[in-house]
């Protein structure tokens, strides 16, 4: 489990999905949903699984990035991106220091996008504890506190 204290002051990788497509946000030290900071040790899990994956699509940066974040450059992008080449949506903290905010914005996502089928069953098992209940593929922001 990860405490208030780790949260805020770690840049936590967590995952979840929307039962079909999987997404990847760094919390910059945000409050986890009660689900992932439940998880522990089977978030790094995920972590490493999904880190490991070879890259199997071409990307697209989120063509509001620069409206959201001005500075965004090619060393704040590259973990992202290589997020979404796994085929993986990538998304980040919108409003930084600031632990209690949920919000998120996409930063990147895959052409080709992994799928939840075809994911081990015993990582399936853990990512299908926090779910979104809209499709990946059409949202932008998200409101962390809406995950399952």
């Amino acid at each position: 489990m990860y405490t208030e204290i780790e949260q805020q002051s770690l840049d936590i990788d967590w995952f979840f999905t929307d039962n079909n497509e999987i997404a990847f946000v760094a919390s910059a030290g945000g409050k986890l949903p009660e689900t992932i900071a439940e998880l522990g040790e089977e978030n790094g899990i995920l972590s490493s699984y999904f880190r490991n994956l070879p890259e199997i699509s071409e990307i697209i940066i989120n063509p509001q990035l620069k409206d959201i974040i001005p500075n965004a450059n090619e060393s704040y992008l590259s973990d992202f991106i290589n997020m979404a080449k796994k085929g993986i949506y990538a998304f980040d903290k919108t409003v930084l220091n600031n632990f209690l905010d949920s919000n998120y914005h996409l930063v990147a996502s895959p052409k080709v996008p992994l799928k939840l089928k075809d994911l081990s069953p015993d990582i399936k098992e853990v990512i299908l504890k926090a779910q979104l209940e809209k499709d990946l593929k059409s949202i932008e922001r998200i409101d962390i506190l809406k995950l399952n």
